[in-house]
């Protein structure tokens, strides 16, 4: 493996077709300055992967939209779909689209010595994900053959975060996706999702993690946290937070994720410059 290999995590675009906004945003926007920040700061990245709900409602002209953004980007891209996502008309506008044999967009690419793997956790009809006998096939046999460490990257999360409303819609199935996913763990360095639109990262089951920010509206906490117990899930609020991307350094001892806040516009100072400064004033001295 290359010494550092870096990877841009986008995901949740929300792009809906002009000239329609969403949230009172305008989410074509928020991505055409993403692609931007990205190919300014980050083209020496190995891969940028987007991890579903490129679309709002699915439609096709959603997606040529997407498309048309997208193409200002300089870095090979893996396009994944999500729980606002058309599988059929994702398909038939994103050109080539990753698909395995049975027609779900997921697939696999080797970095350096990483396999990484794209799942498809899309169920029609449904905002919760879902990850049938099929799909936990393909999984199995790719991690079967992968001969050395595994990157897992998905639209949901495979388990509760402490938010009720979104912990109602994660993986359905996240047992069954565990009993195939958990004998592999010492070998899966990351696993990288989205739908949560929240800078999340922690550990389950012994396998680090990381969720980034969506890149038109956000997840708000104002709601109590909790990870087990209630009825009660309550409404998913939104917010107009500053979107997000993340930005993974994956070494061999290591791997570093970086949350990058590509709309923060608040001036820049010297930090050192300003401790010194404080400091000798501090001490009595005059700073000139």
């Amino acid at each position: 493996m290359p010494p550092v290999i870096k990877i841009v995590h986008v995901s949740d675009t929300h792009v809906v077709a002009a000239p329609h906004t969403l949230y009172g945003l305008d989410p074509r926007d928020r991505l055409a300055r993403a692609v931007a920040d990205i190919a300014l700061r980050h083209d020496d990245a190995a891969l940028c992967v987007v991890t579903g709900d490129l679309a709002h409602w699915g439609e096709r002209n959603a997606y040529a939209a997407f498309a048309s953004v997208w193409a200002g980007c300089p870095l090979p891209t893996i396009l994944m779909i999500g729980n606002h996502d058309d599988r059929e008309s994702f398909k038939a506008v994103i050109s080539p689209a990753m698909v395995d044999a049975d027609g779900f967009v997921q697939g696999q690419r080797v970095l350096g010595d990483l396999t990484c793997l794209f799942l498809d956790t899309a169920s029609p009809g449904s905002h919760a994900g879902a990850y049938c006998e099929r799909r936990r096939a393909w999984l199995a046999q790719a991690l079967a053959e992968a001969p050395g460490d595994v990157l897992i990257f998905m639209h949901h999360p495979p388990f509760a975060v402490g938010v009720p409303a979104m912990d109602a819609i994660a993986l359905a199935d996240a047992e069954a996706f565990a009993s195939v996913v958990v004998p592999h763990r010492e070998r899966i360095r990351h696993i990288f999702f989205g739908h949560l639109h929240r800078p999340i990262s922690g550990s389950w089951r012994g396998i680090p993690f990381s969720c980034t920010r969506g890149l038109n509206h956000q997840l708000s906490l104002d709601g109590q946290l909790r990870i087990e117990g209630g009825e009660d899930v309550g409404d998913i609020v939104g917010s107009r937070e500053p979107p997000g991307y993340n930005v993974a350094l994956i070494a061999e001892d290591r791997i570093v994720v970086h949350a990058v806040a590509f709309l923060d516009h608040g001036s820049r100072f010297s930090l050192t410059a300003e401790e010194t400064a404080g400091r000798s004033y501090a001490l009595g001295m005059r700073v000139e």
